[in-house]
């Protein structure tokens, strides 16, 4: 697992954005691990999280992309840290874009914030974490709605591994499939397990025995295929 990916498993636990025990999801599934992106509330936080971002978004899609498109609500802060981070890790201006919820009738009119889209925009998605693909479903019509673009690919934080409500396909191979771009995550709940299992971090051991086999036995009834 690279480096910043290292980093990046720590940095989620550091700042109390994922967490092992016993957690009951919106789908009412029974979860021993839980994510959640709004822990993220400081300058320095929202810095390393655009940085992350901003390597794993080079990694996989290049810099062969001129928007960076967040979804409404989460997403406006992490497309603004990443294009940032883009800029000041590869020197290249991106464009940030992201939709309101409702559409402005005054001033800066329209349903969007930031760059405006343009025919022949390559875009990015870039949001925290896809359970249901529902964001995707609702902003997917507006943007390509806006302009003739050609979207490259979705990023999102974390992929937890398991099967939608009613599929055996993940979150993000449902996307992939149903839009027929690449969705791809800055790392998995494996490499989560791969890192600290067993191992202490900062005086503890955040996934021991009893956390693998509570992990072990979600993942046997809902580890997407």
């Amino acid at each position: 697992m690279e480096q910043y990916k290292q980093e990046f498993v720590e940095f989620m636990v550091d700042s109390s954005v994922l967490k092992f025990g016993e957690f009951t999801l919106k789908s009412g599934r029974k979860s021993p691990f839980f994510m959640n992106a709004g822990a993220y509330v400081t300058g320095a936080q929202l810095k390393k999280l655009g940085e992350y971002y901003a390597k794993a978004i080079h990694d996989n899609y290049g810099d062969d992309f001129d928007v960076l498109f967040g979804p409404a609500y989460k997403g406006i802060p992490l497309s603004v840290a990443t294009v940032i981070a883009y800029s000041e890790l590869y020197g290249k201006e991106i464009r940030y874009c992201s939709n309101r919820k409702e559409v402005k009738d005054h001033g800066d009119v329209g349903i969007l914030l930031g760059s405006k889209l343009k025919d022949g925009d390559k875009v990015v998605i870039i949001e925290d974490v896809t359970t249901s693909g529902k964001s995707i479903e609702e902003t997917f019509p507006i943007i390509t709605g806006q302009a003739k673009i050609e979207i490259k690919g979705l990023m999102v934080s974390l992929n937890r591994l398991e099967r939608g409500l009613d599929t055996e396909k993940s979150a993000l191979e449902e996307i992939q499939n149903k839009y027929g771009f690449p969705a791809r995550a800055i790392v998995t709940m494996d490499d989560v397990i791969e890192h600290f299992y067993n191992k202490p971090y900062k005086g503890q051991v955040l996934i021991n025995d009893d956390i693998k086999k509570a992990i072990d036995e979600y993942y046997a009834i809902y580890r997407c295929k």
